[in-house]
């Protein structure tokens, strides 16, 4: 009884044990704070990373891709049996995408994916990324009337119907003004002429006097990502703003190779029929869809005596709670390298250095962070060793009485885990509170500071994610006890081993 009742009385009378209490306070809190907010943005990238990639995919090596796709698709449902939820093939080459812009020619370099709108959404959550409400349930390569998202404005058959009267006016004032028997004027003097007008003037790919009406036409539809064809900035009024170069009813040029041995350069008229929006600018700036189809033909990937499209790759949706791991190393065994030109991988694999350089930069922030309460442990062992000194005269009377050794330990073991549970508990419940009102501080920031905390033109997202996960809560608490009861050992030890007679000497 005398061991509990003499840690409690040098936990009180001890105000510089204070010191130490707060020291592993703030560690405990900070870690859980760090930790969660990481947890949050790893868990919102990995989502929409996995968004557009399947679970697996098996990617061929060269551009001609797989001939036989699903040929291949029979082997692997064999091969991994009821794992197998859904499957689609897509082609995937580098591309340049162009367009005009207030007379101005723009020029991306994009991945160009080649995809069947009916099984695609079956093996990735590509449908909830687009922004029309009627493609995220189905998506539809073809140009719908209107529905699109608000920021868009005018998009779809009325913006296109509008560009395409804009560029017949155009092309009437040219004839009114050009002499007669003179030759047709050019697109591009059209432009000349259309730099000063508020809509972009349409060019067709189709040669002069095609019939082809973009007022009530299409070319084959394109799906691009927003960040190709919008720039995030703030208005007059300070408030964030997506400036759109192009709205679906646009024209684009897409240039891509052919397949085969000796690649060209192949280039067609695609008309902006959806803009996809996953939050993340890898994403957002780099891919554009397509029909797959479409991009087999223009490829020459369609073998003219069967058929069937090439594929460079076939992706695979699996059960939940399958091993990914598992079905690529079946897969691998199924496909050896040394006789099939393809790669097996998990959208993990796919994704290895990003994935590695976010564990790395979590790992690498938990070790400093964890130095805090390290500090904090020293702190314990110079303050117990300090106690022990003082406190001399009283060790000495309490052997002298009868007790023993261990008792004397544990008094001070005690003092050393009452001090971890007092900072790791109060610090705890303090990182808790702040990660569940860490958008509402984040306000107040704001507001004292004049500031943002989290820009929303680089940072996608209105509110700071978080996940609090019990067991890390468990570890930090758990590692701050371990490390405060370390720090109490050698000094209960010296305590321990004073012999009251050496301790009584000089009273």
């Amino acid at each position: 009884m005398y061991v509990f009742l003499l840690s409690l009385r040098y936990l009180r009378t001890r105000y510089i044990a204070l010191a130490s209490v707060i020291s592993v306070m703030l560690g405990v809190a900070t870690m859980i704070v760090v930790n969660s907010v990481m947890s949050g943005f790893q868990n919102e990238m990995f989502v929409r990373l996995h968004g557009i990639l399947s679970d697996v995919v098996v990617e061929a090596h060269s551009l001609d891709g797989i001939p036989d796709p699903d040929d291949m698709m029979m082997a692997i449902r064999d091969t991994l049996g009821s794992d197998v939820v859904a499957m689609t093939p897509s082609v995937q080459i580098p591309a340049m995408l162009e367009f005009k812009f207030r007379n101005q020619n723009m020029v991306k370099q994009i991945m160009l994916i080649g995809i069947d709108p009916e099984t695609y959404a079956g093996v990735s959550s590509f449908g909830q990324y687009v922004l029309h409400p009627e493609n995220k349930t189905q998506l539809d390569f073809s140009l719908r009337e209107g529905g699109f998202d608000e920021r868009l404005g005018l998009a779809g058959w009325e913006h296109r119907k509008q560009q395409a009267a804009v560029q017949s006016a155009y092309r009437q004032q040219l004839d009114r003004l050009r002499p007669a028997g003179e030759k047709p004027e050019s697109s591009e003097a059209i432009d000349d002429i259309a730099m000063n007008n508020p809509f972009d003037a349409l060019e067709s790919a189709e040669p002069q006097g095609a019939l082809f009406d973009p007022s009530n036409e299409q070319h084959a539809g394109i799906v691009v990502g927003i960040g190709l064809c919008s720039v995030r900035q703030r208005d007059k009024e300070g408030d964030v703003r997506d400036y759109f170069l192009l709205r679906p009813g646009d024209d684009v040029k897409v240039t891509f190779p052919s397949a085969g041995t000796q690649p060209k350069p192949i280039y067609d008229q695609f008309t902006v029929v959806d803009l996809y929006e996953s939050k993340m600018s890898e994403y957002d700036g780099t891919f554009a869809f397509v029909p797959l189809s479409k991009l087999q033909q223009l490829r020459g990937m369609v073998d003219p005596v069967s058929g069937k499209g090439a594929a460079t790759s076939v992706q695979i949706k699996l059960a939940e709670g399958a091993d990914l791991n598992l079905a690529c190393e079946q897969l691998r065994e199924r496909f050896p390298a040394y006789m099939f030109p393809y790669q097996v991988q998990t959208w993990k694999q796919r994704q290895g250095p990003l994935m590695a350089a976010v564990s790395m930069e979590t790992t690498l922030l938990n070790i400093l962070l964890f130095f805090i309460i390290a500090v904090a442990g020293f702190g314990i062992l110079a303050t117990f060793y300090m106690t022990v000194i003082e406190k001399t005269r009283d060790i000495g009377i309490l052997k002298s009485l009868g007790a023993s050794s261990r008792g004397v330990m544990a008094i001070f073991l005690h003092y050393g885990v009452s001090l971890g549970c007092v900072g790791a508990g109060i610090g705890m419940l303090l990182g808790l509170f702040f990660v569940w009102n860490i958008n509402r501080i984040a306000a107040l920031i704001q507001f004292v500071t004049g500031r943002e905390v989290f820009d929303p033109t680089v940072y996608y997202f209105s509110k700071i994610p978080t996940i609090v996960n019990p067991f890390t809560v468990a570890w930090i608490v758990a590692g701050a006890l371990s490390i405060a009861m370390i720090a109490s050992v050698l000094p209960a030890m010296r305590a321990a081993r004073l012999h009251p007679v050496e301790a009584l000497r000089y009273e």
